[in-house]
């Protein structure tokens, strides 16, 4: 394969290589009640973003793509199982626009599959070859435990009422950031980066997570509907604390803090409510803060990044995260 002539190519390329390679993982194996549910989660679709930028970190280093490939699966493999267990705990029906496993089968069969890509996870992160293949797992081992913590503090927010916002830029750390923190590291590893450069590499995936999450918290309320894929004002109809409900609480005060601290106490906003809510918060400046949140969370990325030597996929790498920051839905 020829090396792709500009940014978006080599990322669409990484991404298609990745969806081919998803596509045949489980597609031979029995039996069909197991592996059949496995195969409908990867082959979900989705953007692929942690896998591309391991690759695109690995490349960077001098490993070809095609010797990273196993550790990206791994991770693309590990967000997905995550995803399964976060349907079943938040109730969800649908994902990516289809039915959740343990809607479209039951609970029982989606524990099994989360806890089967889990495993498989594993396997294909043993199968990567590195340097030092320990420190593959000195990487993946503490993600592991760093994205549940995230994933429990935000189960407990649920039942606290004064959530900060510094406490749910810590819950970001382990739920959205420790995956592409682990992505970022993995691909240095794989390239044989030194130490220095992989703590930076590190800092650079804790700070894209922060401006991916406020990001996503961001686009609830000013998405385009039909790009986005479900209804705007999800996040505040459904009750959850997000960083603009948060910062929104921390600006009001008066009447207006009582108004929005009901979304919280009342478990959730409805629906016909969510105009006024955008406009109360726009009036508080929420999201200028917000996009300010985010603009400085990719500087920082960028500058953790430094550490990249200098090439197509470093440039690759920077334009994504630049992609990141200007998505629309």
């Amino acid at each position: 394969m020829s090396a792709p002539d500009s940014p978006e190519d080599r990322v669409s390329a990484h991404r298609d290589r990745i969806d081919t390679a998803l596509a045949t993982l489980v597609s031979d194996r029995e039996p069909a009640v197991l592996y059949e549910p496995v195969q409908y989660v990867l082959e979900g679709g989705g953007k692929r973003v942690r896998p591309t930028m391991l690759l695109l970190v690995a490349e960077a280093f001098g490993a070809s793509a095609e010797r990273a490939l196993p550790a990206a699966l791994a991770v693309e493999v590990f967000h997905n199982f995550t995803l399964v267990h976060d349907d079943i705990m938040d109730g969800a029906e649908e994902r990516r626009g289809r039915p959740t496993v343990h809607v479209r089968w039951d609970e029982g069969t989606a524990i099994l599959v989360g806890d089967l890509m889990m495993g498989l996870s594993y396997d294909l992160l043993g199968r990567v070859e590195a340097e030092d293949d320990e420190a593959l797992y000195d990487v993946y081992h503490p993600m592991v435990e760093n994205l549940c913590r995230g994933q429990a503090l935000d189960a407990s927010f649920e039942a606290q009422e004064g959530v900060s916002v510094e406490a749910y830029l810590d819950m970001i750390d382990g739920k959205t950031a420790a995956l592409l923190s682990a992505a970022f590291e993995l691909g240095g590893v794989v390239g044989g980066a030194p130490p220095p450069a992989r703590d930076a590499l590190r800092e650079a995936g804790r700070s894209v997570g922060r401006a991916f999450q406020i990001q996503d918290d961001l686009l609830d309320l000013t998405a385009e509907t039909e790009a986005w894929g479900k209804a705007v004002g999800g996040d505040l109809v459904g009750g959850k604390k997000t960083f603009l409900t948060l910062r929104a609480l921390e600006r009001a005060d008066g009447d207006e803090h009582d108004w929005f601290a009901r979304i919280v106490t009342d478990g959730g906003l409805p629906p016909e409510d969510v105009p006024e809510a955008r406009e109360r918060m726009a009036r508080l400046g929420v999201f200028s803060d917000a996009e300010t949140a985010v603009s400085r969370y990719v500087t920082e990325a960028h500058e953790s990044l430094s550490v990249l030597p200098e090439g197509p996929p470093a440039e690759a790498l920077r334009w994504l995260i630049d992609q990141m920051e200007d998505r629309r839905h």
